[in-house]
């Protein structure tokens, strides 16, 4: 699933089911990614999904926050796609 916004993307956390994953950007209209990230952890079957923050704001004050609130990871744009599925894999089991 994606969301255009951050506006679009509460919506989807409120009519959806717990995805196995959030990956989400700080940087969105509307509702950036550190209001949509205490959204999620309020809400109590969302709490154990991981959310790895996504985003090209490497401001100290940001990460620190988004870690604090309840941030799984962060990762700063531009990224190396091979660091960003070993982090996904930290978080993701697959059936064998």
């Amino acid at each position: 699933m994606h969301a255009a916004d951050g506006q679009q993307a509460h919506t989807m956390i409120d009519e959806m089911p717990p995805p196995a994953l959030v990956l989400l950007d700080i940087m969105l209209p509307y509702l950036n990614g550190l209001q949509l990230l205490a959204h999620i952890r309020q809400k109590a079957e969302w709490r154990q999904v991981p959310i790895i923050m996504l985003t090209a704001d490497s401001n100290e004050r940001d990460i620190q926050q988004a870690l604090a609130a309840g941030a799984n990871d962060y990762m700063v744009k531009p990224f190396n796609p091979r660091e960003l599925t070993a982090r996904l894999q930290r978080f993701l089991t697959v059936p064998s």
